[in-house]
């Protein structure tokens, strides 16, 4: 995300510092060379990448340890090149920094350090006013690190709220709701010190509106929620996961429309998961009673995916709502819309023991209640020996 070491210090140390050692001769076979590495508040760099190539093209690395020191042992004597190859992170984006060529003798230890607060005292004001520019930016990374860790910490307790609410008797309802607004307050104001913390320009924005956008969501806040969704997609544009959050917001908000824009975008930039768009569309607005309009996703997600057993379940279940009423004599005799036993049946054949398959039962008996004599009958497949 962030270069501590950008190439003007790359350019600086390209043409590199001939470090020249003569050793005298030893009985050892092989040399080594070693060497500490500070950091531009000459702190020791730990988990740096060294790579020394001979002459006659041998490579061997090594990483700096928590002291910034390296190693390169067992080296056959020539002329080496000493390269800085990788950085930890945030600096992983670094190029190489040439360290230097060095001599090796027979058993003698070649001595290559390096400084970069001294390599950067020597470039100037202006450089200097860079590395600080991009220390500043480290801090804000550090900060908005801090804010989102904190903020996602609270995002924990709130869907542990959120699920005590849905399971909650009505006499405990008003107190669980409160908690879970307060709760949703509090993860919101981390992620947006986050935010103001963030660098600018930074890669992660579109995560940070995405889980402010949850922090909304879990407490039913759906204008807030549906505006910070909306900022992770303008952040990131070919994310389906954005688009289905957004869709679930506005569908429960009754912007079906919108809605349905919304969960199409996301059926087309992941066609492998557009049943699961279309399901969730039609979940919620069966959760928001809107079980007329939940009919045409659900039945898009059925043919997507005939095998889910929730999906048919929640068709039967809708399809119900559309049932009509047609007077023979003097009774009212109910008509149900084409396919409502059907989506039930399927739905038991597909989870006969479940809980979508018992609730399609009971469903059914419902209808027979309405109209007696109705088919209800359900042919289950036996399944081959």
């Amino acid at each position: 995300m962030m270069r501590i070491l950008k190439s003007m210090l790359f350019a600086a140390l390209l043409a590199g510092t001939l470090v020249t050692v003569l050793a005298p001769k030893a009985a050892a076979q092989n040399g080594s060379i070693s060497g500490t590495i500070l950091d531009i508040n000459a702190k020791p760099w730990s988990g740096l990448g060294v790579e020394c190539v001979s002459d006659q093209g041998a490579k061997q690395e090594a990483k700096t340890d928590l002291s910034g020191q390296y190693n390169l042992p067992n080296l056959r004597p020539g002329v080496y090149t000493v390269t800085i190859i990788t950085f930890p992170p945030p600096n992983d984006k670094q190029p190489p920094v040439l360290m230097g060529k060095l001599k090796v003798t027979s058993g003698e230890v070649a001595k290559a350090d390096m400084n970069f607060k001294d390599v950067l005292a020597k470039q100037g004001a202006a450089a200097q006013e860079q590395v600080k520019k991009q220390e500043e930016e480290k801090q804000k990374f550090e900060g908005m690190k801090a804010h989102f860790t904190a903020g996602s910490a609270i995002l924990v307790h709130e869907r542990k709220a959120k699920e005590d609410l849905q399971k909650a008797t009505p006499d405990q309802r008003a107190g669980l709701k409160q908690d879970l607004k307060d709760l949703s307050d509090k993860a919101a104001a981390e992620l947006q010190a986050a935010q103001k913390a963030a660098p600018e320009k930074d890669s992660n924005q579109h995560l940070l509106w995405a889980t402010l956008g949850e922090a909304y969501d879990l407490a039913g806040r759906n204008d807030e929620a549906a505006q910070a969704y909306q900022q992770a997609i303008n952040a990131k544009p070919n994310d389906p996961g954005y688009y289905n959050n957004l869709g679930n917001v506005l569908a429960r908000a009754g912007k079906i429309d919108e809605a349905r824009v919304a969960y199409t975008k996301s059926a087309e930039l992941d066609p492998t998961k557009a049943a699961t768009a279309w399901r969730n569309f039609g979940i919620s607005l069966y959760n928001a009673n809107r079980l007329g309009d939940a009919v045409e996703p659900l039945q898009k997600s059925a043919e997507l995916d005939p095998k889910s057993a929730q999906t048919w379940y929640l068709l039967g279940a809708s399809l119900v709502y559309k049932m009509t009423v047609k007077k023979v004599g003097d009774k009212d005799v109910p008509v149900f819309a084409p396919g409502t036993i059907e989506a039930y049946q399927k739905a038991i054949e597909l989870d006969p023991n479940g809980p979508y398959g018992q609730d399609a039962k009971k469903g059914l008996e419902q209808l027979q209640l309405m109209a007696p004599g109705v088919d209800i009958k359900v042919n289950l497949k036996k399944k081959k020996s």
